[in-house]
């Protein structure tokens, strides 16, 4: 039996301030592949092509899921270039990683805060009630409800949620 290997990906938090207060873009996934995760809320994610760069992954799935356009992704302009020895190495810090260590599908993935612009679309091929949720209604939502929520996203998502909640009680 050969060798099996993890599949690397990216995955979006998306935020905007809005009327309503801050919001995050969540879609429910409707994967051909995975009839029992459809349904379920997500946020945007995807698979990374080789030697493509994280941050152009993260703008290409981004659009290819939801036709917005990342404005802005937290330590991009931090990140770290290396181009020595016939190698260009891309070196920064996600905001999260998960790995699915059991299940169908053995993806990790990088998760990444940025700001995005532009219309929503409807559905893509792979997601649909691509919408945005004030953060409020998704804090309810991953506390009482996370069998609702694609579980590789969930702890990134309790982490966006605490962060802001810290920062909220500070001021």
């Amino acid at each position: 039996m050969s060798e099996k290997f993890q599949i690397p990906g990216v995955a979006a938090i998306v935020q905007r301030q809005s009327e309503r207060g801050i919001e995050l873009l969540v879609q429910s996934r409707d994967k051909a592949d995975a009839d029992a995760d459809t349904g379920l809320l997500e946020i945007p994610a995807g698979k990374i092509r080789q030697f493509e760069n994280l941050f152009s992954t993260l703008r290409r799935e981004v659009f290819e899921e939801t036709g917005l356009r990342v404005t802005e992704i937290t330590g991009e302009a931090e990140a770290h270039k290396v181009s020595l020895n016939n190698y260009q190495v891309l070196s920064c810090e996600p905001f999260c990683v998960s790995q699915n260590i059991s299940g169908h599908y053995p993806i990790m993935t990088l998760t990444f805060l940025c700001w995005g612009e532009g219309e929503l679309l409807r559905y893509s091929s792979e997601s649909s009630n691509i919408h945005w949720m004030p953060i409020a209604e998704l804090a309810i939502l991953v506390k009482k409800h996370p069998d609702k929520l694609y579980p590789m996203h969930i702890y990134a998502l309790t982490k966006y949620l605490n962060l802001h909640k810290n920062a909220s009680s500070k001021q």
